[in-house]
């Protein structure tokens, strides 16, 4: 397969049927061996029977349906999972992305980026709500991990399938891809694409999103310190604790003998310093265990996928190696 294009799915029950025309007019052009991957994020609407309908009528449509709503960055997670494409595009499904911008995509792609972000320089989302948040997430993104993207938020980029496929995808990560991939070296591009409002529908994001964005945050920029040698990072974290902890317990100790003063609370504070030393020191030696024998990632979602004319099967979760965590 040439490509694959996936689009998360939640409640866009109007939006189905012009986005499957407005892609498949996008990508028919430029023959190649391309699939579409619909991933249905537990909705409540038709969205899935207007899916499937689709699915029973174009065999390169691909519907895989999540049991319950997990969020945007496990269900992309799912569809990268199942793609097959050498490269792959992911993008929104509530039209306010172009898929007429997706050939530009992967032009750049085959010019040699491993990533390619899309960057919405008009965009056409709520001022105070949306894109301001925005403009001071990416400022603080591009400081924070040293990779500085545009658009972070933006869900429509390319990617090489064997690069995308080997980067984590769980809670909010979907925004911080090209700063994953960065660890690796991953060569990362940045077109203009076009946005539009919203016609169908309402909006499933707000302002609500803030504090798992920086959560995530604080997250990758501890990866990216400690990819390399975290017991390192750990460690130059743990030292100064441990000099408080020796200070702490030492001035007890010389109160209480010395200067009859009952310094017990110093001394209990520095045995709560010395066990996050103690904490600290653990963790970066189980970090140094997962970065060289590897992680056996966790379960899959559990999906109901659908194929053309196949009864639907019931995928429970299993475990293997290099599987992504897809859950929040």
């Amino acid at each position: 397969m040439d490509l694959s294009v996936i689009v998360p799915l939640f409640n866009e029950e109007e939006n189905v049927f012009p986005l499957y025309r407005s892609i498949v007019a996008a990508l028919d052009p430029l023959a190649v061996d391309y699939e579409l991957i619909l991933v249905d994020d537990g909705s409540s609407d038709a969205t899935v029977a207007r899916a499937r309908q689709l699915a029973e009528q174009d065999k390169r449509l691909r519907l895989i349906i999540l049991r319950r709503n997990y969020g945007q960055t496990p269900a992309m997670a799912a569809g990268i999972d199942h793609a097959s494409g050498q490269i792959l595009v992911t993008m929104d499904g509530d039209l306010q992305n172009d898929p007429a911008d997706i050939p530009i995509l992967v032009e750049q792609i085959h010019a040699g980026y491993d990533i390619v972000v899309g960057w919405r320089h008009e965009r056409q989302d709520k001022l105070i709500t949306r894109r301001i948040p925005s403009l001071i997430a990416n400022w603080l993104i591009g400081k924070v991990t040293g990779v500085p993207i545009r658009d972070n938020g933006c869900s429509l980029k390319a990617y090489r399938g064997d690069v995308i496929k080997e980067v984590p995808l769980y809670s909010e990560m979907h925004r911080f891809i090209p700063a994953m991939a960065s660890i690796a070296g991953a060569r990362i591009g940045e077109v203009r694409v076009r946005h539009h409002p919203r016609r169908f529908g309402s909006s499933k994001y707000g302002l609500t999103r803030i504090y798992k964005v920086l959560i995530d945050l604080l997250a990758i920029e501890t990866l990216i310190v400690s990819a390399q040698r975290p017991m390192t990072f750990f460690g130059t974290l743990a030292a100064p604790i441990l000099l408080l902890a020796i200070a702490s317990i030492g001035s007890s100790i010389y109160l209480t003998g010395v200067a009859d003063i009952n310094a017990l609370p110093l001394g209990g504070m520095g045995v709560l310093l010395g066990a996050l030393v103690f904490f600290l020191v653990l963790s970066g030696a189980l970090a140094e265990l997962l970065l060289r024998i590897g992680d056996p990632g966790p379960r899959r979602l559990p999906i109901i996928t659908a194929h053309q004319n196949l009864p639907q099967p019931v995928l429970e979760p299993q475990a293997h190696s290099g599987e992504r965590e897809t859950d929040a």
